[in-house]
């Protein structure tokens, strides 16, 4: 059934009801790094690098161009073109899985790459042999973000948490198996991702496949390599747009390798990194929320619809951001034992659990702006955004308050929140600004296009 503006009375629990994480197995990357902080310093600092910095870029990057997904099949959904879902899943699978077949070379290389940027040689080398480990997790990534999106534009978020869960429980009883009892070190961690991964792709692919989307999968099509480049210009605008907001804090982790006490600071911003990254999945759950609400919204032509969308999502982000700056505040030392043993990290954890905790805060209202932007198809105009906030701003106030006045890491953090918060801030005055009505028309005969060429 379309999303018209009947169904308005509906749409405060529709969007809790899509608000369900279909991120839910990203945390099993966290699990990983939770487990194997057990097994000594150095390989928690070599899985906290690989996990947070090198999968942080193909993670980020694929995950952006999949939203071009979001925008198009909530969309052509929200219009009744329900054909035109299966289609652009397939472009989206060309597209994207050329892209990470491009990115390889960054896992081959990671070793000596980290060693030209000045990381320890003996962290380099143990982050290398997780990265090459790490190629099956890459790939797979293509198809888990498409399939994702792809039933999240129906609504059918339920699937995707109960796919996702169950692979999540395999990997943690894995996981606890090889990596904490067995003692199989980096190679057997990585492969306890790479399995639990592709079998939550292979979960999402029967489901599609096999019956669960009668309308919208109708079979592998031609159309698919039909329009494969402007499919691809958004695609990369969106790639660009999450890609510079999910490594941003990740350029901590980096600049940590520059300062004293590399392996304490290395595991203590990881771990902070992590409880952030986890956190994170509940906004990004507001974000894929949001873009499909408001995709659906403007392709069935109802503006109103749109913007009540956006205002409910940054309501209750925000509640959820208060809940956890409570939490991190009142107990850093309890989430740092999650992790590691180190009195000095767990130290250094407490030290940093004011900054964490607002920063947290701020990533509660960021996510579902970006939201909005994917479910409108305006990337592209973020993308700028984020590269005027992040790295015009917030990279270069670090780095003074961290080198230039020697405030070291918390100096850098701080420059780098400041980035966010102008970043926010443009982002709300653009969603207030936008003319609802015009964004839908557009939306509409976009899809009336495509109908046509098809």
């Amino acid at each position: 059934m379309g999303i018209g503006e009947e169904e308005n009375p509906l749409l405060l629990s529709s969007i809790y009801e899509n608000e369900t994480p279909p991120h839910l197995q990203e945390i099993s990357n966290d699990d990983s790094l939770a487990f194997a902080g057990h097994l000594g310093d150095l390989n928690l600092a070599a899985i906290s690098i690989a996990t947070t910095v090198i999968i942080s870029i193909s993670f980020g990057f694929l995950l952006g161009m999949a939203s071009a997904l979001e925008t198009l099949c909530g969309q052509a959904y929200g219009a009744k073109q329900y054909h035109m879902l299966g289609i652009y899943m397939q472009r989206s699978w060309i597209v994207l899985f050329i892209c990470s077949f491009l990115l390889i070379p960054m896992f081959v290389f990671a070793s000596p790459l980290l060693k030209l940027i000045g990381q320890p040689t003996s962290v380099a080398e143990q982050t290398g042999i997780f990265a090459v480990w790490l190629i099956p997790f890459h790939l797979c990534l293509p198809f888990q973000f498409t399939l994702q999106r792809f039933l999240q534009s129906q609504l059918k978020t339920a699937v995707i948490a109960w796919v996702s869960g169950c692979a999540l429980l395999v990997h943690v009883i894995v996981s606890w198996v090889f990596v904490y009892k067995l003692r199989v070190g980096l190679v057997g961690t990585a492969i306890t991702l790479d399995f639990s991964w592709w079998l939550s792709v292979l979960g999402l692919f029967l489901y599609t496949v096999c019956g669960g989307c009668p309308l919208t999968w109708t079979g592998f099509s031609a159309q698919a390599f039909v329009g494969l480049w402007e499919f691809f210009k958004l695609s990369v605008a969106s790639g660009v747009m999450l890609l510079l907001e999910n490594i941003y804090y990740r350029v901590l982790i980096i600049v940590s390798g520059y300062m004293h006490n590399t392996e304490v600071a290395v595991d203590a911003l990881s771990i902070c990194v992590t409880v952030f990254s986890w956190e994170s999945m509940i906004p990004l759950g507001f974000l894929a929320a949001t873009g499909v609400r408001v995709a659906n919204e403007l392709g069935a032509g109802n503006a109103n619809g749109a913007k009540f969308a956006a205002i409910v999502s940054v309501l209750n982000s925000l509640l959820v951001g208060l809940c956890f700056l409570s939490i991190i505040i009142a107990t850093p030392e309890k989430l740092a034992k999650i992790f590691t043993s180190s009195p000095a990290v767990i130290t250094m954890v407490n030290e940093l659990a004011i900054l964490l905790a607002f920063t947290i805060l701020l990533n509660c209202i960021q996510p579902v702006l970006t939201g909005v932007a994917v479910g409108s198809g305006w990337q592209a105009l973020v993308a700028f955004v984020n590269i005027g906030s992040y790295y015009i701003v917030g990279v270069p106030l670090g780095v003074f308050l961290g080198w230039l006045l020697h405030f070291d890491i918390r100096g850098i953090w701080t420059g780098m929140i400041s980035g966010t918060v102008v970043q926010t801030v443009i982002l709300c005055v653009i969603t207030i600004k936008c003319e609802w009505q015009k964004e839908a028309q557009k939306a509409r005969l976009h899809i009336l296009d495509e109908v046509a060429s098809d």
